[in-house]
């Protein structure tokens, strides 16, 4: 009897020490669930600051260097990079805590950032990995993750969008750990129905793809809506603080006060039109400061020219002919806020969509609204300068035969024109936005020297080569042909 007891009080022992043990084994500095709140904002954070910069700015024939040569400039570069998984991983993260909590609004906003991300790593790369990533280490270790075909990425993308719009039309609570529309749900329908837009009119080569069905999702979405309002109150934007870490991405950039000067093919072409958001966005250069030229004399604005070598473009900038970026983008810790998705791009989608037949709307109205609130956008944040780009300087450019729409006698003609504004709006806003364009559209032109073409992608990261080999070479083989990871590729999306 004796040693029954004795076996009951060991085994009661040894349970309530293991449950000792289990408690004592948990760090609460790292927590293993957490309320998705947490993981968006800082996801907002990243993702609305990622794919911006000067990067894109040579490419799209904004900028050039004069102290050393730059790669995308001359477009020399070769491998892109694989980086946005990683920013994926609390995304992901997020979704999961999201399911635990059954909250949906937290998991629309994990189906939009995952679209968001995967968007541009396609038109980075081709195919990549998609259907298999994020999902981690199985219980037999790393498994390296299959590459899906750009048609199906791009499918997923549209699902996950529509999804996410689903998801939050019931959503009446806040959304808390919101920075970007502090919490309110239906104003995220209308980024998210923006963005949808945004992503159907980049696949226009595919309009007639019977399992895309591209016209009419677009023109169900524009029907059904909710859209983004005019006035940018709607606009999916990152608002900048004079606070540390907080502040605009550019603040202090010692970039701004060396090598970096603009393209005089940008320059040329708000020249050309009067475009008043030159004065805006660049300085006149030294000798026109000098001569005492007011700010909205066209005539006291120049560039480098981009496919010079940057010696001879030295030359030029040292002699005081060249404008700078405006010192607002580098000594304002606020400036203007990163736009991932605004009304003046929405409505300039909708304008070339409207040109294409796409949908029954006023082409010249959509084009119109989208430019004015380009006008408003730097009316607001360009501090100081809000009167070179007024409501009625909106006015005034738009009866411009340069820019007035109707007077555009062809379809391609109405294109290049709606382009040229979406490229104009896009100076440090947008990414690459304004190149996807270029290459789906061929507008705008793009300087270059002689015998060197744009390239279509880049090449897949070193570390797909040393970890994933056997899954990236066969992505490349049945995208180009064996080992052609080639940047001048074009990838299904633009053939």
């Amino acid at each position: 009897m004796k040693r029954i007891i004795y076996s009951a009080i060991a085994i009661l022992f040894c349970l309530t020490s293991c449950e000792r043990l289990e408690d004592i084994n948990i760090d609460p500095n790292r927590p293993t669930v957490t309320h998705p709140q947490l993981q968006l904002t800082k996801i907002q954070w990243d993702a609305f600051r990622s794919f911006q910069g000067t990067g894109s700015l040579y490419a799209i024939k904004m900028l050039v260097q004069t102290d050393g040569e730059n790669s995308n400039q001359y477009y020399q570069w070769n491998r892109g990079s694989f980086d946005p998984y990683y920013n994926m991983r609390d995304v992901t993260k997020m979704a999961e805590e999201a399911a635990r909590i059954n909250d949906n609004s937290y998991i629309a906003l994990a189906k939009f950032f995952k679209a968001y991300y995967f968007y541009n790593l396609t038109l980075t790369f081709g195919d990549i990995p998609y259907s298999a990533a994020l999902k981690g280490e199985s219980s037999d270790g790393y498994v390296p993750p299959v590459y899906d075909n750009q048609k199906q990425v791009f499918m997923g993308i549209l699902a996950d969008l529509a999804e996410a719009d689903e998801l939050l039309k019931d959503q009446n609570e806040l959304i808390a750990g919101d920075i970007i529309y502090k919490g309110d749900s239906n104003k995220w329908r209308k980024l998210i129905n923006a963005f949808r837009l945004k992503v159907l009119i980049t696949l226009s080569h595919k309009e007639n793809d019977p399992d895309l069905n591209i016209k009419t999702a677009f023109a169900q979405i524009v029907q059904n809506g909710p859209l983004l309002d005019a006035g940018g109150v709607d606009d999916g934007q990152l608002v900048f603080l004079n606070q540390e870490g907080n502040r605009y991405p550019e603040f202090n950039s010692s970039g701004y006060g060396s090598g970096m000067y603009i393209d005089e093919t940008f320059i040329n072409r708000l020249q050309e039109r009067e475009d008043p958001r030159l004065f805006v966005f660049f300085t006149q250069t030294r000798l026109a400061q000098e001569a005492g030229k007011a700010i909205d004399d066209f005539s006291s604005y120049d560039g480098g020219d981009p496919a010079a070598p940057y010696a001879e473009v030295n030359l030029k900038a040292a002699a005081g002919k060249t404008s700078k970026v405006l010192e607002r983008y580098h000594q304002d810790p606020t400036n203007e806020p990163l736009v991932l998705m605004g009304y003046s791009e929405q409505q300039l989608i909708l304008a070339e969509a409207a040109v294409r037949g796409w949908i029954t709307g006023d082409a010249k109205q959509y084009y119109d609204t989208g430019i004015k609130a380009s006008f408003k956008f730097y009316e607001t944040y360009a501090k100081g300068l809000g009167n070179y780009v007024n409501a009625d300087k909106a006015i005034e450019y738009l009866a411009n035969p340069l820019i007035d729409l109707s007077k555009g006698n062809t379809l391609e003609e109405k294109i290049e024109r709606i382009i040229m504004q979406k490229y104009i709006r896009s100076f440090l806003q947008n990414g690459w936005s304004a190149f996807y364009d270029h290459l789906r559209t061929g507008y705008p032109s793009f300087r270059r020297p002689a015998g060197v073409t744009v390239p279509y992608r880049w090449m897949y990261p070193q570390s797909e080569y040393n970890y994933n080999a056997e899954n990236v070479s066969e992505a490349i083989r049945t995208q180009f042909g064996e080992g052609n990871d080639n940047i001048h590729q074009k990838t299904w999306w633009v053939k």
